[in-house]
């Protein structure tokens, strides 16, 4: 048999046309002519989003009463290990927005057995048993499926009130202790640090600046370390290049592997040097280095406390 490149792409090319085709046709529960999620006709269930982009907005809906009905017995017996916007919860149930079989369940169909059967999955916390009767289960399956149709995409969450993170649950005076042995040797507050909390005011974007290594501007008392790199950014990484014979010099590192080195120096000239072993001299200057070593150390305690110390620095 011969294989035809131009046959096999005329192929793929009609194929996918009948797929586009097929796609066009009406969404499951809506139509062209559906009525949105929003309008019950007459047969009691909403009809499916005739807009939508995925299979889950495009399901028709149950009765609202069933809906509300499945709701309550969701918090009952379903709100702890999934939480309250299907998401897992504090047990550790999976996410219900992105369950291939919640997804693909129609009307409990797949959903019920789970709930009244229970289920083993490995690497998952066992879903137990729960006893009840089938229009139950339904309704639980109905509520799951009147909030995958709310997202905004397919595993995003419901649309709802926007949620306050409070971050502020750490130890101030152990947040500072822990910056005084680990931070101190190249962060002051009463130097780079000073009036921190001032110019960064939300304590989220305060945590995720420090932890990452942006927060401060370089050197103990804000003032870098002197000499021609410090017109460069002072976060960036920086090389000192000396060879044997001639004059040393720095820039923003470019590119280093074995064989060469590329820097810009703080006028904007590009120098490249071939490195034969140890020659010349390069050394490597990160000021994020200390920081990036510290990832693998920090505790979710120590990061909240180091933050609640930083906010108190106005």
């Amino acid at each position: 048999m011969v294989f035809r490149p131009g046959l096999a792409l005329a192929a793929c090319l009609a194929l996918g046309s009948m797929a586009v085709l097929a796609g066009a046709q009406d969404p499951p529960g809506g139509g062209r002519g559906g009525r949105g999620r929003g309008a019950a006709p007459a047969g009691g269930r909403q009809g499916g989003n005739p807009t939508a982009t995925f299979p889950a907005q495009q399901r028709a809906l149950a009765d609202p009463a069933v809906i509300a009905r499945g709701e309550g017995l969701y918090g009952v017996h379903c709100r702890a290990c999934h939480g309250a916007d299907l998401r897992g919860g504090d047990i550790g149930g999976p996410n219900l927005l992105r369950s291939q079989l919640a997804l693909n369940d129609q009307d409990g169909e797949l959903i019920g057995p789970v709930i009244t059967q229970g289920r083993q999955t490995p690497g998952v916390p066992a879903m137990p048993a729960i006893p009840m009767p089938e229009d139950d289960a339904k309704a639980i399956a109905a509520y799951i499926h009147s909030v995958q149709a709310r997202m905004r995409g397919q595993g995003s969450p419901p649309p709802g009130q926007e949620v306050q993170l409070n971050i502020l649950v750490g130890d101030a005076a152990a947040g500072q202790a822990y910056f005084k042995t680990r931070c101190s040797s190249c962060h002051s507050p009463e130097g780079d640090l000073r009036g921190l909390a001032s110019r960064i005011t939300d304590p989220v974007q305060l945590q995720n600046l420090w932890v990452g290594g942006g927060a401060g501007r370089g050197g103990r008392g804000g003032r870098g370390r002197g000499g021609p790199v410090d017109a460069l950014d002072r976060r960036q990484v920086t090389v000192t290049v000396t060879p044997p014979k001639g004059q040393t010099v720095e820039g923003r590192l470019d590119r280093i592997d074995d064989f060469i080195v590329i820097l810009t120096t703080p006028e904007g000239v590009q120098r490249s040097f071939t490195r034969r072993g140890d020659v010349p001299t390069v050394v490597v200057n990160d000021p994020l280095e200390a920081h990036r070593r510290l990832l693998a150390v920090y505790t979710d305690r120590d990061i909240h406390d180091v933050t609640a110390f930083l906010v108190t620095l106005k």
